[in-house]
């Protein structure tokens, strides 16, 4: 007896949209070894949950010293403390302002036939770019790619990436304010 093949599940199954999430962005972090370790240890033990990271490309040299940004993002209720708790270190440990935003969305979309599958990124990217809505930071893991996009765009982010992609309308996630 002939199989026939199982079908191929279609690269991205769902888009979520989480509107509960705060940016902070560290200006002018040293550029030496264990300062993300420091950062990050810091959140840590303040039971801080960190989602999205970057950090810089660009090194900018400040009184002869190397320093990057670093953003994240991290709940929405949690960022307050979390700014005035890096304010209190940040001369200490040798970095500048810490800057929150809290009007920001991370719209992601999820599937793991993502793999290996050229293209995906750029259709969501595409998808947000001809319904002019920014991306402010991006990242990715083998079955998500998350977008931070200003608060007020997020639904409409959700809603032409899910165009975008053809989903059924069972397959959107908000995750609530």
């Amino acid at each position: 007896t002939t199989h026939s093949p199982l079908p191929t599940p279609p690269p991205v199954r769902g888009v979520a949209l989480d509107m509960n999430q705060a940016r902070l962005a560290i200006r002018q972090v040293p550029d030496r070894p264990g300062m993300a370790a420091k950062l990050f240890g810091l959140l840590a033990q303040h039971n801080v949950s960190v989602d999205m990271i970057i950090q810089s490309q660009r090194c900018r040299m400040v009184d002869g010293v190397p320093k990057r940004d670093i953003a994240f993002t991290v709940s929405r209720i949690d960022g307050e403390s979390t700014q005035q708790m890096l304010t209190q270190v940040a001369s200490e440990l040798g970095w500048g302002e810490v800057v929150l935003d809290n009007a920001i969305a991370k719209v992601s979309i999820v599937g793991a036939g993502m793999v290996g599958q050229p293209g995906i990124a750029a259709k969501m990217f595409e998808a947000l770019a001809q319904n002019h809505i920014n991306i402010q930071m991006i990242a990715t893991s083998e079955i998500k790619i998350s977008c931070v996009v200003a608060q007020e765009e997020g639904v409409k982010a959700l809603q032409v990436i899910h165009a975008a992609f053809g989903l059924a309308g069972s397959e959107k996630f908000v995750i609530p304010v």
